[in-house]
């Protein structure tokens, strides 16, 4: 496991072998044999090891070793991610299902529960009807606006994990880890981006996708479902109206509702019939001049994970682990933790 881990925050530092081999003052072909678990580094260059990546040495030798299988989705064709940030993104969902799957070796398999079926529904002609099958599938109402999807894919056993990434070109993947599908997004987006993208990864593995249907067209139509999923078109029509001449201001209100940004309730809005390509257009070229392409203002609470830790702060209270384990399998400070599962008086 030394060598997986000595890896993971190397390309978390984006350091190459060969400029960690240089701070630490041996070879590149060294930093190979010890990720490779070929040979195994002294102490002393150890030590030195953790002190350039900004770690401690206990994190190296960290061995929970509960994956049993793990998969990954491909990145997009022409993804601008480099050799290195792929490295690093698959070598982070394994640092962290590893971590997972201790918390649920302790507790024992039946604390997660039976995920859907992937590949269980069959693609329609249309991105709308494929939206309400989703739905169907979810056991969610077709119509009305979609609460935390974190917090519900995790209650039906859809693991979801936020990557710490500082690169736009990675929006999310998808794959499973021991027979359990997984979704792993870039923790650096906006919200309403995060929700859109879930729900695009969902798509992939919920779907059955025709054999002979190009990649191309399989990520413009989970883009297409994502956007009917979590605007349906009865919902824009009834919110919007039939017909708008322009995107206005007080469509704000219907994003925040619906966990979306403006460029997808425009989007929506087009496909829906109720504005024209030029009011979008106009829209575009508005929200480009105010900075929104790259930061479009944040309207709603950032949904994130919490299964982990509920896991963990669980292993705790029962006496399964340690605080100081949990500390360590959650990375945070110990006091937290404590705090979590132990009240203070006067707080029960």
């Amino acid at each position: 496991m030394l060598g997986k881990n000595l890896k993971y925050y190397r390309l978390k530092n984006g350091l190459s072998k060969a400029k960690l081999a240089e701070k630490v003052g041996v070879s590149p072909m060294s930093i190979t044999h010890y990720e490779n678990d070929e040979r195994k580094p002294s102490m002393d260059i150890l030590k030195a090891l953790a002190t350039a990546l900004n770690v401690k040495v206990s994190d190296f030798l960290a061995n929970e070793g509960e994956i049993r299988s793990l998969t990954y989705g491909e990145f997009r064709k022409g993804s601008k991610l480099s050799k290195n940030q792929q490295e690093y993104i698959y070598a982070s969902l394994e640092e962290y299902m590893n971590r997972f799957y201790y918390a649920v070796r302790i507790l024992g398999g039946k604390v997660m529960p039976t995920p859907p079926d992937s590949h269980g529904v069959r693609l329609s002609s249309n991105a709308e009807d494929d939206a309400k099958a989703l739905r169907k599938y979810l056991h969610i109402s077709e119509i009305g606006p979609v609460g935390n999807l974190v917090e519900m894919l995790e209650n039906i056993g859809i693991l979801v994990y936020f990557i710490d990434i500082d690169n736009d070109a990675f929006s999310g993947i998808n794959g499973q880890v021991n027979g359990r599908p997984y979704i792993a997004v870039n923790g650096n987006m906006s919200p309403e981006r995060i929700r859109s993208t879930i729900v695009h990864e969902m798509a992939h593995f919920i779907f059955e996708w025709p054999e002979d249907m190009e990649d191309d067209r399989i990520e413009d139509r989970a883009t297409a479902i994502s956007g009917a999923f979590l605007l349906p078109e009865e919902d824009a029509k009834r919110e919007l109206g039939l017909k708008r001449r322009a995107i206005s201001n007080d469509m704000q209100l219907i994003c925040k509702e619906y966990g979306i940004s403006m460029f997808m309730l425009a989007k929506r809005a087009v496909l829906c019939g109720i504005v024209s390509d030029n009011a979008a257009k106009n829209f575009y070229i508005l929200a480009s001049q105010n900075g929104w392409r790259k930061s479009e203002p944040v309207r709603i609470p950032k949904e994130e994970p919490t299964l982990f830790s509920q896991l963990i702060f669980r292993a705790v209270s029962e006496s399964e682990i340690s605080i100081q384990k949990g500390a360590e399998l959650l990375k945070k400070p110990y006091t937290y933790v404590a705090e979590q599962c132990f009240a203070t008086k006067g707080e029960l």
